[in-house]
């Protein structure tokens, strides 16, 4: 089968910030597996040692893989030693730890994304930048949610209500946390707009992210809530009762191919394979486990009926990895529960 011509060639280096996240790690195996470089931002480099002597210990025997300390993403020029040299950028890296005030968020995400495309754009290696954003930008991931999403379609609801006065219980977390999201993605399509850089910028929109998981410590992310559901924790669960999943690998797929392919040029590539909830869920558990007792089903919940043209990630996944549709769900939790006692 003919091979895809690529907009970098291999060996080139990929900056993907953020590498000890979730779904980070997914994408620089997937670069890895293309017979593509990353350098990778952590914040800590004492704290990341686990990258290289065990995720990608064989990349790392081959010389793929660096690290960079970046210890605070949205301090003015954080990335400018980060970008010297690279081809293509993956900005993954944000603040994810549900803190109620937006004072502590939204600042911190927005000047962040800005500091690396101002970066990029002043390296003139790089080609190609991808950022990861949410579905949240455009919808908000509860129950009822409803309406046709589309390319200008904004969740400007969130930002209102995590902008509203104090006091910041631990319950506006999530809201906060999407705010961020909305204002740092409109941030990063007017820095395109107004200073016209010489890279191409594609975002990445997922929703609900579950699958695999390449280390421990990602399970304080959205995978976290289904091994937390096996283990009889509904905690995080009970958060959104109601969710449009996407798996992973799927996730990362998109984030290699928006860096990849030449046709793929300022596209917002929702990242939706299909709606479920927790009962489906433990469903699913209960037929990979019969012998293992599960918790009880949650009440039923609205669903979530929005709809997006995700015409554009099927057809990256087709291309990129002749793959038909979304990973299922099934095969998802399995994969999300692997490894696992």
């Amino acid at each position: 089968m003919t091979e895809q011509t690529a907009a970098i060639p291999k060996g080139s280096i990929v900056l993907i910030t953020g590498l000890t996240g979730y779904i980070a790690t997914h994408v620089a195996r997937q670069f890895f597996d293309r017979g593509y470089k990353v350098r990778g931002t952590v914040r800590d480099l004492s704290k990341a040692s686990w990258l290289k002597d065990d995720v990608f210990s064989a990349e790392h025997a081959a010389g793929d893989l660096e690290l960079v300390q970046v210890p605070d993403l949205g301090a003015p020029n954080a990335f400018g030693a980060a970008v010297k040299g690279v081809d293509a950028v993956a900005h993954i890296a944000t603040v994810a730890n549900f803190d109620p005030d937006p004072n502590n968020v939204i600042p911190q995400t927005v000047s962040g994304v800005v500091s690396i495309l101002r970066a990029a754009a002043a390296e003139p290696s790089i080609k190609q930048v991808v950022f990861t954003s949410t579905a949240g930008t455009a919808v908000m991931p509860l129950p009822g949610a409803s309406g046709h999403i589309g390319r200008d379609t904004w969740n400007d609801a969130a930002v209102q209500a995590a902008w509203a006065p104090p006091p910041y219980d631990a319950s506006r977390g999530l809201v906060t946390y999407v705010a961020s999201k909305v204002e740092a993605e409109k941030a990063a399509w007017k820095f395109i707009q107004d200073e016209k850089p010489n890279f191409v910028l594609n975002v990445v929109n997922p929703f609900t992210t579950l699958g695999a998981m390449l280390h421990p410590s990602h399970e304080r992310g959205t995978a976290g809530w289904v091994t937390g559901l096996f283990k009889g924790d509904t905690t995080q669960a009970s958060m959104l009762p109601s969710i449009y999943y996407v798996n992973v690998k799927d996730v990362a797929l998109l984030h290699v191919a928006a860096v990849l392919d030449e046709g793929i040029k300022e596209e917002r590539i929702q990242a939706w394979a299909a709606p479920c909830n927790w009962n489906d869920i433990l469903a699913i558990m209960r037929r990979l486990y019969p012998s293992r007792k599960f918790v009880d089903d949650f009440p039923e919940s609205e669903a979530i009926t929005a709809t997006t043209d995700d015409s554009v990630g099927l057809k990256l996944l087709k291309k990129w990895a002749h793959q038909d549709g979304w990973k299922n769900l099934e095969d998802t939790i399995r994969e999300n529960l692997s490894g696992l006692p």
